[in-house]
């Protein structure tokens, strides 16, 4: 007895139509096996892309100094001795500047403060910068100018304000020229950003931002918070670090008394980390298959028991031992294909309702995990219908259509 492939395929879709109840548990569980792993790796990787493009708008070819040796993080003796990191002072991040190797250079302090004008007061972070700061952020003016490129010792009473606190502060007056209160302290609106959204935790639109050496005056600190160094090119990154740590090195008595970390070295360590949590959450949600193909073999088994005679009357009409297998194979390989197209259908589902969910979090599963997710359906869905096609080949035709 000899079955083409047209056969084959009509014989398995009648068998799973057969038992709609035991076909729509199999193919529930083998689309959850999929949807997990599809959800779980978009989670991961939209994590990745997150984190990403959060460096990426920080700027481009960037080098952030940080006060203190922080790079090797835990207790040291420094800290046991309650001694403090080395001011980072302006002088140090004009001296960053030169270096044929060096864009710009933005000293940054940052710090909170109550901000109040025509009795509406709230808190808001204040950024002290430079004029080089717009640039280095790629931050967009919507209107007036931003801080004016004046020496960076001069304390200026001038603001730069991000559109929600001009809209919280001032409604529909116009804000440019106005005195804003800061602290104690008063400064004139000289322009007001047009970028929008988050940048690493900072809202771009809720923000003041004066001249460093003013912010200095408010918070009473003679430490910078940060300085943020801009390199002419990706290749010049490396003799930038270089450049800045022997610097500073001998600004500070031959103390290395900062850390130095660059934008790559940053998005590298965030890439590994959450690329290597988007495998291990893919393989955890790909034990859920493993369940489903489990699942299949004991309703397979179950299934050539209740059909021997079935079976047996195949076997009496000529059907080989393989053509049996394959029968019984090809009914678990249609099932394991509509539940991976099932769970497909519905993992993409969940991405889009992540993503309304949660908009800053691009939810996309990778290609990778899509193809992977579909194949390991079908081939575990193989793999444990194999004991009972073999089984149901075994069969004694007689005993069979006599279902002993």
């Amino acid at each position: 007895m000899h079955l083409h492939s047209r056969d084959i395929g009509h014989f398995a879709w009648g068998a799973l139509r057969s038992y709609p109840g035991r076909t729509f548990l199999m193919l529930l569980a083998m689309a959850i096996g999929v949807a997990a792993v599809i959800v779980l790796t978009a989670l991961g990787e939209g994590a990745r892309r997150y984190v990403v493009d959060e460096f990426s708008a920080l700027g481009t070819n960037l080098v952030i100094v940080i006060p203190g040796r922080s790079e090797t993080g835990g207790l040291n003796p420094s800290t046991l001795m309650g001694e403090t990191p080395r001011d980072l002072t302006i002088a140090d991040a004009r001296a960053l500047t030169r270096s044929v190797n060096v864009r710009r250079v933005a000293p940054l302090n940052v710090g909170q403060a109550e901000v109040s004008w025509g009795g509406r007061s709230r808190e808001v972070v204040i950024v002290g910068a430079t004029h080089e700061y717009l640039a280095i952020r790629h931050w967009k003016l919507g209107q007036g100018r931003f801080l004016p490129a004046a020496k960076w010792e001069q304390a200026l009473p001038v603001a730069v304000i991000g559109s929600k606190i001009r809209r919280e502060l001032f409604g529909p007056r116009r804000a440019l020229g106005q005195w804003l209160r800061i602290g104690d302290r008063r400064y004139r609106v000289i322009g007001i950003l047009a970028s929008r959204g988050r940048s690493i935790g900072v809202d771009v639109e809720d923000l003041v931002i004066i001249p460093v050496a003013s912010a200095l005056q408010l918070f009473n600190t003679p430490s910078l918070f940060r300085i943020l160094v801009e390199a002419r090119s990706r290749e010049a990154i490396a003799p930038v670090k270089r450049f800045i740590v022997d610097t500073l090195q001998r600004r500070h008595q031959g103390v290395k008394d900062v850390t130095v970390i660059t934008q790559d070295a940053v998005l590298a360590t965030f890439d590994r980390i959450l690329g290597a949590l988007t495998y291990a959450v893919g393989g955890i949600a790909a034990i859920s298959l493993a369940v489903a193909g489990i699942l299949i073999m004991n309703v397979m088994l179950v299934a050539v028991s209740q059909r021997t005679a079935e079976i047996g009357l195949l076997k009496a009409l000529g059907a080989t031992r393989r053509t049996i297998s394959v029968l019984i194979l090809a009914e678990a390989i249609l099932l394991s294909g509509l539940g991976a197209v099932g769970g497909l259908l519905l993992g993409l589902a969940g991405n889009v309702v992540i993503r309304r969910i949660l908009p800053v979090l691009p939810a996309q599963t990778p290609l990778w995990a899509l193809l992977s997710a579909l194949m390991v359906a079908i081939v575990t869905g193989l793999l444990f219908s194999l004991l009972p096609a073999r089984r149901a080949a075994a069969l004694d035709p007689v005993l069979a259509l006599s279902r002993r």
